[in-house]
């Protein structure tokens, strides 16, 4: 180790995949360094090598990869060096990992108790008795209350937040000294992420972890890490503190990066995304001079005749471009405007019509959990958590919505994991039968037709799904994909049907020849605009997006949000746009819907709703944003208890006033909050409007 200071050194590592396609190169003279009790970001596209660097420290690569050359410094020895033996003994003991996906990562065979366990047992040498005791321990340092309960449930009884809080308390386990997250927070909600970080943040001090953060979300490694590691096609372009390198960015990727981001500012509704053109270079032959050249709109010739080599800047970061020093202040946006994806100009104003296309009419959805699932529920109401649902055995998921969407407008549906959006969602497009209510299409009722009578229906409304890996066949191409929609309806024939997947493919910029591939040879990103190509192959009227764009890099995110915009005004599409990410709804929404607990508590403008908030609710949303644009909102971030999955179902007053912490009184407790409509539209239900009158 070259600095006693540091606990983990990467040292020109270089690390290529054997393929049918040639030799890929994933890492490229990477290095980096992790100090105690400090976090490194490490950011990139997808594809960028950032989980590759992840598999080499623990050394979990396949036997396809191979080291170049390069280092793994931690505590004197080379990681690479280590026989398998040693290398088991290290991995999960002295360097943890925290996985993406925890419905993935946790088995659902095994209570909790067992999983967090386990590493203690085989590391440490603890009994089964002591490493449950200890397991206990964990989950109440991570914040899992009634830990003693917990221990005995199996993962599909906890929530998403709760079920990341058991991986890091796993991974914690045997007090590791490098804790490595990949992606931890991409799938949770606002209020669980901010809950999470604010735990990574306390642990790194509290306990000298060091600490790799992958993750394509440049606000949350903003918002948690001292220093951040740039990567692109494998190679270190920016290497610096956080706080410096995103306030001021000198490479010209990380400029594009940070364009691409939507923002909440008071310039969120108005301005276009910038992303970046293009998408990564062929790893099977990559160029020896800039790799990033064929995408840089800052690029001269110079650059695609000399190799580019990581320089020290003034401020003390590196840099692997030869203009970094001299463009230092030119940013991504100055560029012309006829660079890039789609050409900047402002959203167009929206005025709705009387009529919507889709309109929901005090629609209301119940899920029993008699019959069949009462044996389930039996076992549930045994935890303290679920206790409530042994006296309410149906759950109002929709709970008397009214909700209409105008041909043309995007009505943003926020809240957190369990408030029922995506069962509303479902519920508009017939995928799911209603309990009472009715749904009009087109002025037409539809609620309680027969699916024969749907075809019409079904071309004009689509859903793009949250997880392509269980919405795209994987015995299936891309092509069949995307083509069978238009052979059901009967909307092309033989070569018009190829002529149009490879229309639809270059509308979510991917190439014609990806219709050849499979599902599994994509990456996540990739798979998600394929899901979005066969929800367009129909051409709709509606669609709803459920999560469309959770998957994708920042700069895909950005380009997506331009496209569905670009069709909206183009073909007239109406849009359920559902999201966690209050930025992007900002962007793309006219109108917003902010859902709790089966209610809609805030409707309106994008303008009066999120600046300035009024329900606490959606006020408590907005403060958990991580943010690059208004640093004092650190200071006022609002973190609510609890979970939605965990509060017991209340039929009088305020569903949101066990966790309001702006809770009048008995007030809130005992009677329902009127609705409040102002003159523009914007609808509130508190009960905090009535007693500032």
């Amino acid at each position: 180790m070259t600095d006693p200071n540091n606990i983990l050194e990467v040292n020109q590592l270089s690390l290529a995949y054997d393929t049918s396609y040639g030799s890929l190169v994933a890492l490229d003279d990477v290095s980096f360094e992790i100090k105690k009790g400090e976090c490194l970001g490490l950011a990139g596209e997808s594809g960028s090598g950032k989980s590759t660097v992840a598999r080499a420290i623990l050394g979990l690569l396949g036997p396809e990869a191979t080291i170049k050359k390069g280092s793994l410094m931690y505590a004197g020895a080379d990681l690479r060096e280590l026989s398998p033996e040693e290398q088991r003994s290290i991995r999960g003991n002295k360097i943890s990992i925290v996985f993406q996906d925890p419905f993935t990562a946790l088995n659902p065979s095994l209570t909790i108790g067992a999983q967090v366990a386990e590493p203690l047992i085989f590391h440490k040498g603890m009994s089964k008795s002591e490493a449950l005791e200890k397991a206990v321990d964990l989950l109440a340092s991570v914040g899992i209350n009634r830990p003693r309960e917990i221990i005995k449930a199996y993962p599909h009884q906890l929530s998403g937040g709760m079920q990341q809080r058991v991986l890091i308390a796993t991974a914690l386990s045997c007090d590791p000294d490098i804790l490595i997250l990949d992606e931890p927070t991409t799938a949770l909600d606002v209020t669980i992420e901010a809950q999470i970080l604010d735990l990574l943040d306390e642990l790194c001090r509290t306990r000298q972890l060091g600490v790799l953060f992958v993750s394509h979300n440049l606000a949350v490694i903003n918002r948690l890490c001292e220093r951040v590691c740039i990567l692109y096609a494998g190679r270190v372009l920016e290497y610096g503190k956080s706080s410096e390198v995103f306030s001021q960015p000198r490479h010209p990727y990380t400029k594009g990066l940070i364009a691409s981001l939507a923002s909440l500012g008071s310039e969120a509704t108005n301005n276009r995304l910038t992303p970046i053109p293009g998408g990564l270079p062929d790893m099977t032959a990559l160029p020896a001079n800039c790799v990033f050249q064929p995408r840089c709109p800052f690029k001269e010739s110079k650059c695609a005749s000399e190799i580019q080599h990581l320089a020290t800047m003034d401020d003390g970061r590196t840099v692997r471009c030869w203009k970094a020093q001299k463009e230092a202040n030119l940013r991504w946006t100055d560029l012309p405007s006829d660079h890039g994806d789609v050409p900047q100009k402002q959203k167009a104003s929206f005025q709705p019509s009387e009529k919507g296309f889709i309109e929901a009419s005090n629609l209301t959805k119940t899920f029993s959990s008699e019959g069949i699932l009462s044996e389930l529920v039996a076992k549930l109401s045994k935890l303290h958590v679920f206790r409530d649902l042994q006296r309410s055995p149906h759950v109002k998921a929709v709970d008397g919505i009214s909700l209409a969407i105008a041909p043309g407008e995007v009505i943003g549906l926020v809240g957190e994991s369990g408030c029922g959006k995506s069962t509303l969602a479902r519920c508009m497009v017939r995928l799911i039968e209603t309990t009472s209510g009715e749904i009009f299409a087109e002025g037409k009722e539809i609620s309680r037709e027969p699916e024969r009578k749907l075809k019409h229906f079904r071309q004009s409304a689509q859903i793009i799904f949250q997880n392509p890996d269980s919405s795209l066949n994987p015995r299936k191409t891309v092509g069949q994909i995307i083509k069978r929609p238009m052979v059901l309806f009967g909307l092309s024939h033989n070569a018009e049907l190829d002529r149009r997947v490879s229309e639809l493919l270059e509308m979510v910029r991917l190439p014609p020849a990806y219709a050849e591939r499979y599902p599994h040879q994509l990456s996540g990103g990739e798979k998600q605009r394929v899901g979005i190509a066969r929800a367009l192959a129909t051409s709709p009227k509606f669609i709803v997006c459920d999560e469309a764009i959770s998957a994708l890099d920042v700069s895909v995110q950005a380009a997506i949000i331009n496209l569905l915009q670009d069709l909206k005004e183009k073909l007239n599409l109406s849009y359920l746009f559902i999201s966690h990410d209050l930025s992007v709804v900002a962007h793309l929404s006219n109108r917003i819907a902010v859902m709790y607990r089966g209610i809609i508590c805030e409707e309106g403008v994008v303008e009066e709703v999120l600046r300035p908030p009024f329900h606490p609710y959606t006020e408590a949303l907005l403060s958990a944003v991580p943010r690059f644009d208004d640093k004092t909102a650190e200071t006022t971030r609002i973190r609510l208890k609890g979970d939605v999955l965990a509060m017991a179902e209340t039929s009088r007053g305020c569903r949101f006033h066990p966790r309001c912490p702006r809770k009048i009184g008995k007030i809130c407790e005992e009677i329902t909050p009127p609705v409040v409509e102002s003159a523009s539209g914007h609808r509130i239900a508190c009960h905090l409007l009535t007693d500032e009158k």
